[in-house]
Order: C-alpha cells, then structure tokens, then sequence
C-alpha cells in the first residue's frame, strides 16, 4: 500500500483530505426511505443537500405572443454533442407553469445566467402573477432579440442560451422535465478571453447560485482548483 501510494501522490493526498474532511462513521448517518415519505420531505432533504445550484433565468413566449420570465434552480447540461440543457419544472395547482406550457406549445425559450447584480430582478421575476403579465417589464428588465428563436434574451444577462425543446417528461404528477438543444449561445465580451478558442472568465461572471431553503442564494466567487488525477501504468 505505501509503496501504491508513493507511485501516486494525489491519491494520498486526497484520502489525507477525506480523513480531515469527513470524520464521520456510517453509524452516525440517519437512513431515509424516500418511497414512503412526501414529495414536500423528500424536496426538503434533497433541495437543502444539493446545493448549490445554478439558476436558469428562462424567458419564453406564448403562442398568442406574451411574454413570461422565471426562474428556476432545478437546471443544468447534460451534454455537449449536441449540447443539451435541461430543466425540471414543478407544477402549480396540478397545472403546467406558464414556462412550461408556453415551452411545450412553441417548442422554444431563452436561459439567461444570472449575475449578482440582478440577484434582486431575477427573485422579482419568481412572483406568481396571472399568464398576461410581463415579468420582464414587472422588473424593468430590458432585452435584445433573440436570432434562432422568437423569446427575447435579457440584455444584461452575461450569457444566453438560445433552446429548442428536444423532450418534455412527465416525471411525477406535478413535474416536468423539459429536455432542450442549444441552438444559439450569447456571451458578453467582458467574460470570454482572447483568441481563437475563446474561454470564459469564471470570476467576471459573478454568478449567483441556489442554496438550501426558498431564499438562500449563495456568490461563486470562492474559487479553489482540483487538478484531475491521471492514472499512470507502472
């Protein structure tokens, strides 16, 4: 073992970090048997635990042309060839949220990342106001056309994703998953460095991130690098 260990330093470094990390036994853990219990505890456990979490900022429209903003934190992408997004959409009163039906009906929406400077806009836009209001005016948020598909981008927004619908599950009785390509992106061009294979400046994104809870938000500017192991044949 110590010779294994010596052959390869990262390893042992990271068992000295989960030594220090993780002190705990697997007596100490509490066990939950998520089949028997409620969606609302089961969303309580899982939603304070993952975190944090990346907020979608989706801008859509209808198919009689009104416009609807909101966010959401159950988002991420879930692959590159081709580069897909996906969202998980709860419910109100057992019906589709307007993102969601006008997503289903257009086949199309906007994700806008949100910086901390509109931290406060974006929370605004998550009011549960009627399907004919306009969240983006509600949050005096200007936006610039799209150009693959019709909903509008936030112009402050410092990336956007341009989304055609590819599926939409249902994955329970008050949730969707909706499954979208990317077709068309948007980054600012204080964020992208320079060159031929522009990369984007994590730190100027200044992004926002989903904690536990229905108000904690956290900043993802505490950075610290982990370089992947490479595993060497001896």
């Amino acid at each position: 073992m110590v010779a294994a260990l010596a052959r390869h330093p990262q390893r042992y470094k990271a068992d000295q970090y989960i030594a220090r990390s993780c002190p705990v036994s697997d007596t100490n853990f509490r066990s939950f048997d998520f089949t028997a219990m409620s969606g609302e505890e089961c969303y309580r456990l899982m939603a304070s635990s993952i975190i944090p979490r990346p907020v979608a900022w989706v801008v859509t429209v209808s198919k009689e042309g009104q416009r609807n903003a909101a966010p959401f934190s159950f988002f991420n992408m879930f692959g590159q060839n081709p580069p897909i997004v996906a969202l998980g959409v709860m419910r109100r009163l057992s019906r589709l949220k307007d993102t969601a039906r006008n997503i289903r009906d257009t086949g199309e929406f906007v994700v806008n990342l949100v910086p901390a400077g509109l931290a406060e806009a974006m929370n605004l836009t998550s009011i549960d106001a009627p399907a004919d209001v306009d969240e983006l005016d509600l949050a005096d948020m200007e936006t610039v056309s799209s150009t693959m598909v019709v909903p509008p981008r936030i112009s402050r927004s410092p990336v956007a994703y341009e989304c055609r619908l590819q599926q939409m599950i249902e994955t329970g009785p008050a949730q969707d998953l909706v499954i979208g390509q990317v077709i068309a992106a948007h980054f600012h061009p204080d964020i992208l460095g320079d060159g031929d294979r522009p990369h984007v400046d994590a730190s100027a994104l200044d992004l926002v991130g989903r904690m536990h809870g229905p108000s904690a938000y956290t900043y993802t500017r505490d950075l610290f690098d982990l370089r992947r192991p490479v595993w060497k044949q001896d």
